[in-house]
């Protein structure tokens, strides 16, 4: 089930900050191209609300792709912030990490993965199950 390849701390000590444009991008048809900037983006700011709970988390599996989670991409994982039904966390399953959607049905906690190839996985009272973190932010190289 090894799907959870590194986890590095977030160190957010030092700004980063980038030029942003003033105007957003089209998806749809091309607008006239601005030639100024609004302001800096510190990415640090973007994507880390809570750094001393905050960890970057490489994907290893597919078994996510379905929610734009696909092998290699880093997660941004938020320990400090508390699982919710239909969240997307990371959780630590018979001693190994894994990347799922949780979901809470009648009293029970099932992981849902984002693949049909994969099970669910139902914890059952006993489980050697816990949340490690929620993930907030998924990070992976465009095509």
């Amino acid at each position: 089930m090894k799907e959870i390849s590194e986890i590095f701390k977030a160190e957010a000590a030092t700004p980063l900050p980038l030029p942003i444009f003033l105007v957003s991008v089209q998806a749809g048809f091309p607008s006239p191209a601005e030639d100024y900037l609004d302001k800096t983006l510190d990415l640090n700011e973007l994507l880390i609300s809570h750094p001393a709970a905050t960890f970057f988390v490489r994907v290893a599996g597919d078994s996510m792709k379905g929610a734009g989670i696909f092998s290699g991409d880093i997660l941004v994982v938020d320990r400090s912030i508390e699982a919710a039904d239909n969240k997307i966390i990371v959780a630590i399953v018979g001693g190994e990490f894994t990347v799922k959607r949780l979901k809470l049905r009648d009293g029970r906690i099932c992981l849902i993965p984002e693949n049909p190839a994969y099970p669910i996985l139902e914890m059952k009272e006993g489980s050697d199950f816990q949340v490690w973190g929620v993930v907030t932010y998924v990070i992976h190289k465009a095509i």
